[in-house]
């Protein structure tokens, strides 16, 4: 039997969001050499929603790009079916600037390695950051930890993070753990 339990919804994601985006003015001000990098295919959405309240509080846009590591995955040729890759959209160059990477779902850390990787193809940031909605404690394969978190969720390997925003059609915004 399948068991949902309600993680997150409105109101409380939106002040997490907006407590993310001021995390993130304090520690890059102005964002004159700060970009933001959404990791395809739902870490957009997320994204999305955190440069709007940065772009309202600082009263400028801040450079939004969309990232996908498909081909970069470490288990890219071990699947049965080919994964289909999401579409990249990076219309700046990340040399030498912070780069901000934002995903909904920390897990394993696979898909964060893979868009490290990926980001190369766009040149050498100074510095990267990253910012994820929720952090999948106990389910790391890799030593990588979020810079910036809006909650941190005690799951079992048998358990998935469900995360629903109305962008994608969901009648609301709600974060479920699944298992």
């Amino acid at each position: 039997m399948n068991q949902q339990r309600l993680i997150l919804s409105s109101p409380l994601l939106e002040i997490v969001i907006s407590r993310l985006a001021q995390q993130l003015i304090e520690n890059h001000q102005d964002f004159s050499d700060t970009v933001l990098l959404g990791m395809q295919p739902r870490g957009i959405y997320f994204a999305e929603r955190v440069s709007r309240e940065v772009n309202r509080a600082l009263g400028h846009n801040v450079p939004l790009g969309y990232l996908d590591a498909t081909f970069y995955r470490d288990d890219f040729r071990r699947r049965d079916t080919p994964l289909r890759p999401n579409t990249t959209n990076v219309p700046f160059i990340i040399e030498n600037k912070r780069v901000i990477l934002i995903d909904d779902v920390l897990a394993t850390g696979r898909m964060v390695r893979a868009a490290l990787d990926a980001m190369t193809a766009f040149g050498r940031p100074r510095k990267v950051e990253l910012l994820v909605l929720i952090d999948r404690r106990y389910n790391r394969d890799l030593p990588i930890k979020p810079d910036y978190t809006g909650m941190r969720v005690n799951t079992l390997e048998s358990q998935q993070v469900l995360v629903e925003w109305t962008e994608q059609g969901a009648d609301a915004d709600r974060i479920w753990l699944v298992g």
